[in-house]
């Protein structure tokens, strides 16, 4: 196998991967709900899974790929406008989301025990007890920090 055909073949399974998961009602809701400036929840956990999966590959990583990629869609898979400043105020966003995305992520599509970690960790170092243990949850919570960090500045 070339080399050209493998990464032919990881794309293919990265879109088979992502287009399961968005084929998904509740995850097309995240579309609902704006993220960072003019970005949805959505378009940001897609954008978040593009580029976790363009570390692993830049960086020969070896991550598991469908840990990777569906933790990464479905990291902030919380389901609501954390924008309300009422809402905000009362649940803490930043700190409760990862916890909310996870159980929704298990309720709705079953994950795994691996991929749950890289959604409940994704905040880290503001969940400071929630350390990334895995290279797909440290992927990830990367990712996360540099696309938002995009979206905020950027896409307003």
């Amino acid at each position: 196998m070339t080399k050209k055909t493998g990464k032919k073949n990881s794309q293919d399974q990265i879109a088979e991967i992502l287009e399961g998961i968005q084929s998904e009602s509740r995850v097309q809701e995240m579309k609902n709900y704006i993220q960072h400036g003019r970005t949805t929840t959505y378009e940001h956990c897609e954008n978040v899974a593009r580029l976790s999966c363009a570390i692993d590959r830049k960086l020969s990583l070896g991550s598991d790929i469908n840990a990777l990629v569906t933790g990464a869609m479905l990291h902030d898979f919380f389901l609501y406008d954390w924008h309300d400043s009422e809402l905000s105020l009362e649940s803490l966003h930043g700190f409760h989301h990862p916890k909310i995305a996870s159980q929704n992520a298990r309720k709705y599509l079953d994950v795994d025990d691996r991929t749950s970690h890289v959604i409940d960790t994704h905040m880290w170092p503001f969940t400071i007890t929630k350390i990334p243990l895995s290279r797909e949850a440290w992927i990830v919570c990367v990712a996360d920090k540099a696309v938002s960090l995009y979206e905020t500045i950027f896409r307003r």
